[in-house]
């Protein structure tokens, strides 16, 4: 096997990951999963890795000086690759675990945070283009409305509607399709004691997490629940096959919500001289890629309800 197919298999499925992710992301992170296999260090370690090293990033893009922000980026690259290594390295070694895949969730949320704030921090003393007005508070508000509204709720959605296209096309045993009500579930038989206290809180807020999701899916919801009134997990080959049909040509559009395109336009803003232009595309141009994504699976949801059920 040459290297793409070694990567290849690591992934979850090829059909979640498009050219630009599977060699310029996913082929450096299978070559960092191999080093940290040999090194015999848990993925879990490398999440923690990627974490400190993306939210360190954010302070190279408050300097206004180029090559402060080329490290910025050099960083947040860095970050991602390890990011992308932690997955393939558990699939590797076998060593999945939630908490695993919490840290893995919550780590792209802490590079953001601390991109927004030093982007905040660098812009508020600047004018408004075209006025002489200074960002002041309204680049705070700019950035809250981007990354805590709009961002989130666009990497939520890509990242569950890539889970619930490998639901159909590989099961539910392979699949990592939670439901909010099964996690609340399980975090209400663990008791507030030393040994089940944190993975309590936790499961507290990936339900949440979970919740945030469903909410912006109300079609996908009914017909899960009625395909499970009529077929339990036993979904026909018929069923799956249909629906990864209509599903797979919104895979891209889910890998733009996440965070290749969205990284590119903030480099390019940065490079420019103008980071506000990234919280504006995030607000509008990501903004409408999420809501023509989710209308169009809606849709489909609703044509296979209406099919099987």
């Amino acid at each position: 096997m040459n290297l793409i197919d070694n990567v290849r298999a690591t992934l979850k499925s090829a059909e979640t990951e498009g050219p630009f992710e599977l060699y310029v992301t996913r082929t450096p992170g299978y070559l960092w999963a191999c080093l940290f296999k040999r090194a015999g260090i848990h993925p879990v370690t490398v999440t923690l890795m990627s974490i400190i090293i993306g939210a360190a990033s954010g302070w190279f893009f408050y300097s206004e000086e180029l090559c402060m922000n080329l490290i910025g980026m050099g960083l947040l690259i860095w970050a991602n690759w390890y990011d992308c290594a932690d997955g393939q390295l558990a699939r590797m070694t076998n060593k999945r675990t939630l908490i695993g895949r919490i840290l893995d969730g919550f780590c792209g949320d802490v590079w953001f945070f601390f991109i927004y704030l030093f982007l905040c921090l660098r812009l508020q003393g600047h004018h408004i283009p075209f006025t002489g007005v200074k960002w002041g508070i309204w680049i705070w508000l700019l950035g809250a409305w981007s990354g805590l509204r709009c961002h989130g709720r666009q990497c939520a959605i890509g990242d569950y509607y890539r889970n619930i296209h490998l639901y159909f096309l590989l099961g539910p045993k392979k699949a990592e399709l939670d439901s909010s009500a099964s996690i609340k579930e399980e975090m209400r038989q663990l008791k507030w004691n030393s040994s089940e206290w944190f993975h309590k809180l936790y499961l507290y807020f990936y339900a949440r997490y979970t919740a945030s999701q469903e909410a912006q899916v109300r079609n996908f919801g009914l017909m899960m629940q009625k395909l499970r009134e009529k077929y339990g997990d036993a979904l026909p080959q018929s069923l799956r096959d249909e629906f990864c049909k209509g599903s797979r040509p919104l895979m891209p559009l889910t890998n733009i919500l996440t965070f290749d395109t969205r990284v590119i336009v903030l480099f390019l803003s940065i490079g420019l001289g103008v980071p506000w232009v990234y919280f504006v595309f995030e607000s509008t141009v990501l903004e409408l890629v999420r809501f023509y994504t989710i209308r169009q699976h809606e849709d489909i949801c609703k044509k296979i309800m209406e099919q099987y059920t």
